[in-house]
């Protein structure tokens, strides 16, 4: 942190422009919050406890539902106890350490869905030598290196924030500590700090963005020679779920994170970033379940075995008291 920063504290003002509505959003927010949890649990325990799911493509899967439900913790729980409180107040280090867990995990994302879409060509250019290309070993070292290339953009991007110094008004027009928010409180903002957020920013965004669509790109050609219209129509299917996913993702990210900024940009901001740590990881599960009948079957044994199970569970607690 710079040696110039005279604030300790920020006041996270957010919803706090709505006052007539407080008790509604937080009811919204938490069922919200709920509902993640449950889909994207749902997902990954589906894929643990089913062997016909442990591939390369539903590994990824489970690593983008891992990645949505942790990003999701790190904001939401924070908003429902600030939307009861009167006190709205955060520290610089926990806005720090909320910044640098929201940037690292959402950059993370990004990067598994390029990983997904370089998974999708390998299955679909060489399905004889995909087990060969796609090893656990291998899909387990991209997992990684997403989530580390992830986590050092985002520390280069809370250290050049918080190295700059807060001495103006400590009100964020925010639910959560973003980037942009943030860093126009400080009285020492420079040209060249945006233009280091803007790059830090677009690497990964337009980075992981640009080797999706060379990955769709190789998809294309490979599927447009098909000479079985089925067969073509059957392996762009598998494509779609993450299609749809990215679109979403890569709409509501890009909008606020890499047009131009102004001060009554914010309010804008505010309401995508409701859509993206609440709809986006929302929709994940639904997109991928509603249209993969692999993943579908899966969710029913899990639920069918949980509804079987949950009369013996509570049976079982009751004699033991």
């Amino acid at each position: 942190m710079g040696n110039h920063t005279t604030v300790s504290t920020f006041l996270l003002w957010g919803f706090s422009s709505f006052p007539e509505v407080q008790d509604l959003l937080f009811v919204v927010i938490f069922i919200s919050h709920l509902t993640i949890l449950l889909a994207n649990v749902s997902i990954m325990v589906a894929i643990k406890l089913n062997h016909s799911l442990h591939t390369p493509m539903y590994f990824f899967l489970f690593g983008l539902s891992l990645s949505e439900t942790c990003t999701t913790m790190v904001i939401l729980p924070r908003t429902l106890v600030d939307l009861l409180s009167e006190s709205k107040t955060i520290s610089l280090t926990e806005c720090a350490t909320q910044m640098f867990f929201f940037s690292g995990l959402a950059a993370n994302n990004c990067f598994i869905m390029a990983v997904m879409s370089y998974d999708r060509y390998t299955a679909i250019h060489s399905p004889l030598q995909y087990p060969i290309f796609m090893t656990r070993k291998i899909c387990f070292q991209l997992m990684v290196a997403s989530c580390v290339v992830g986590f050092l953009i985002s520390l280069s991007i809370v250290f050049t924030v918080f190295n700059m110094s807060f001495c103006h008004s400590t009100t964020i027009q925010h639910f959560f500590c973003d980037i942009s928010p943030v860093v126009h409180l400080a009285c020492d903002y420079t040209s060249y700090h945006a233009m280091a957020i803007f790059v830090l920013s677009a690497f990964v965004l337009v980075g992981s963005f640009v080797l999706i669509m060379i990955s769709y790109i190789f998809i294309v050609t490979v599927v447009v020679k098909m000479p079985s219209a089925k067969g073509r129509y059957k392996t762009f299917s598998t494509c779609s779920s993450h299609l749809t996913v990215v679109s979403m993702h890569y709409g509501f990210a890009g909008f606020v994170y890499l047009r131009p900024k102004s001060s009554d940009a914010f309010f804008e901001d505010m309401l995508m970033a409701v859509t993206y740590t609440m709809l986006t990881p929302l929709l994940n599960p639904i997109v991928y379940s509603l249209r993969n009948k692999e993943m579908q079957t899966a969710l029913r044994k899990v639920l069918g075995s949980a509804i079987k199970n949950f009369p013996q569970l509570t049976s079982k607690k009751a004699l033991s008291i």
